[in-house]
């Protein structure tokens, strides 16, 4: 199942996406009892909802065409986005050649988010090295602390698709990645979150990101370092996960920082980045 918000005359609003339509949460709560509102309150209630969801004919529906819709983030992060550095060992090996021993873990402020189709400020006011980062990310579906690898899985709602933008010079000048991964709208995610049960095995998908129709990026989630029954495993040891939460991947090798000499983002430049049963978040560089 496919779950998205998207603007209806100025107006948020969650739904389901089936083949090239929409249909809206508002539509559901007349037929389904108990529906939440938006699709936080739906990850959050999932064990109720989810069975009766996936039974109901959406066909008795008139649903909206998607190409006429703007998009948003699925969901809005209540907190900072997690996100696992150099997971895999190329991308490592891109920019100082050293595959880390442990896990790398930093974040992005909520107010970095926007969603697919939205323009990707470029900030030249701050910044010259405006690199992307295609990935995968993981959306949390159920609270909870110490959770050990066997059972992370029961603790995933869903996946969904991010693009990690980073000011590599303010990365580089203030020693730590918050600045230079939080600039306002660096953090493109959607156009929707797939259920976990759809998107099977998540250690074994195909990523790709795009700039102006050209592969910069191409990997398997296989790859991974350090997979993801290991990330939650690690996020959760003394710290609550909670339904909502987003977890970025890392991403593959072929970053603008990593070519001689580096091809960062520039003004117009159209990013496609597409996963594997997933779908292909699409965003555009503007001034």
């Amino acid at each position: 199942m496919k779950l998205a918000t998207v603007l209806i005359e100025g107006r948020e609003t969650g739904g389901i996406v089936e083949g090239e339509l929409f249909y809206s949460l508002d539509m559901l709560r007349k037929q389904v009892d108990g529906l939440p509102e938006d699709l936080h309150a739906l990850i959050e209630q999932s064990s109720q909802w989810m069975s009766a969801l996936k039974e109901f004919d959406l066909n008795t529906l008139e649903g909206l065409a998607v190409e006429s819709l703007e998009f948003i983030s699925p969901i809005k992060p209540t907190k900072n986005i997690f996100c696992i550095g150099k997971n895999y060992a190329a991308h490592a090996r891109e920019f100082d050649g050293t595959p880390p021993e442990n896990m790398i873990v930093f974040t992005k402020a909520p107010t970095t988010v926007i969603g697919h189709g939205h323009s990707i400020p470029l900030h030249e006011e701050v910044t010259s090295e405006l690199d992307y980062e295609g990935e995968l990310a993981v959306v949390i579906g159920k609270k909870g602390k110490g959770i050990s690898r066997e059972e992370a899985d029961e603790y995933i709602f869903g996946y969904t698709i991010l693009n990690d933008i980073t000011a590599r010079d303010l990365q580089a000048r203030h020693q730590q990645f918050f600045l230079g991964k939080s600039l306002d709208g660096s953090c493109p995610i959607g156009p929707w979150i797939v259920t976990k049960d759809e998107v099977g095995n998540a250690g074994d998908l195909e990523i790709q990101t795009k700039i102006n129709g050209e592969v910069r990026q191409h990997a398997r989630t296989s790859l991974f370092l350090f997979p993801i029954d290991e990330i939650i495993a690690t996020l959760s040891k003394g710290m609550t996960l909670e339904p909502g939460d987003i977890i970025a991947t890392g991403t593959p090798a072929g970053v603008g920082k990593g070519f001689k000499p580096p091809r960062y983002l520039k003004n117009g430049d159209v990013i496609e980045i597409s996963v594997e049963s997933i779908g292909t978040l699409v965003n555009k560089v503007q001034q």
